[in-house]
């Protein structure tokens, strides 16, 4: 039976909170490969890697969880924490002015640390509303999620791909390019904007920034991409 990376990562949660650091990084590392990038994962990956003395490691975790989600105050505060530790104390400063930048106004007139609790709480009830066949419902929770923050490639991500599933490509070629054009390295959101170059009729865009997808991934293996290189093989032209 399948597990779904939303319960492998309560799954983590749990184990990191009766402090088996082992097998929270160990159900992480098995969420991250299924290649759902989520920034919350990333920085408990981090945690968990810190707390078993793994420190470069745990840095690249909340770096990459920052890549996602810049506004993440517990990701620039740890990642500030770890700096400190391994002697590197300019770059620990920025890293503590960062999270306590996100105290001003947002958008949407909250602080910026209340703008974030509340677009992950209308992400975990857009999931609710996914794995319960709502998919009008999820699109709406996390558009307002989006609003809420704007910076929170994850989030925007998914709903690039709930967009997908409800067969609007157009919207959501619009919310993966915002994403590729701010985080290029994220090659989940590149393959998926071929895709939804693809289902909108553009082959030819679509097989261009599949081709981009195959020189980006180096020798690595990823399951999504090597699926939507092997679609591209099938293509005309």
């Amino acid at each position: 039976m399948q597990v779904s990376a939303e319960h492998l990562l309560e799954q983590a949660q749990e184990r990191f909170a009766v402090q088996d650091y082992y097998g929270a990084a160990h159900l992480l590392e098995d969420l991250l490969k299924t290649g759902r990038a989520f920034a919350d994962a990333h920085h408990l990956l981090g945690l968990s890697l810190a707390l078993l003395g793994q420190r470069e490691r745990a840095l690249e975790e909340f770096e990459r969880a920052l890549a996602l989600n810049p506004r993440y105050i517990e990701a620039n505060i740890h990642r500030g924490v770890l700096l400190n530790e391994l002697g590197r104390p300019e770059e620990a400063e920025e890293a503590f002015k960062a999270a306590t930048v996100y105290g001003e106004p947002a958008v949407q007139g909250f602080s910026r640390p209340v703008a974030a609790t509340l677009a992950n709480q209308h992400a975990r009830l857009g999931e609710a509303y996914a794995e319960a066949g709502g998919l009008k419902e999820a699109i709406g929770e996390f558009r307002r999620a989006v609003e809420l923050g704007p910076a929170f490639h994850d989030l925007r991500y998914r709903l690039a791909r709930l967009l997908l599933e409800a067969g609007r490509p157009l919207e959501a070629r619009e919310e993966l390019e915002f994403i590729v054009r701010e985080h290029p390295d994220f090659l989940d959101a590149l393959a998926s904007l071929g895709l939804a170059h693809y289902l909108a009729g553009d082959a030819a865009a679509a097989k261009d920034l599949w081709a981009q997808c195959q020189v980006r991934r180096g020798a690595g293996k990823h399951s999504r991409v090597e699926a939507y290189l092997a679609m591209a093989k099938r293509l005309p032209g």
